[in-house]
């Protein structure tokens, strides 16, 4: 990263990249759970949905805060 990025891009790009995460990641184990489970018709749409927001929100949330703690820090 450029020497004069801020540290709110920062926590930006890392919120970024954890919900990109995240959301693959929850697309799949949705998928896989609504397989494994059987559940039917349109509310297996419903459950890979809530998984992915789920996800990403998650994974969003703590690269986020990762990105702020690493935001003082001069290596």
């Amino acid at each position: 990263m450029a020497r004069g990025d801020s540290c709110l891009a920062r926590v930006a790009v890392g919120v970024g990249v954890g919900g990109a995460v995240g959301g693959a990641v929850g697309a799949v184990y949705g998928t896989y759970g609504a397989i494994r489970y059987r559940i039917p018709g349109l509310l297996k749409i419903r459950h890979i949905g809530q998984s992915t927001i789920g996800s990403a929100a998650l994974f969003g949330l703590f690269l986020g805060a990762g990105s702020l703690i690493h935001c003082g820090k001069n290596y």
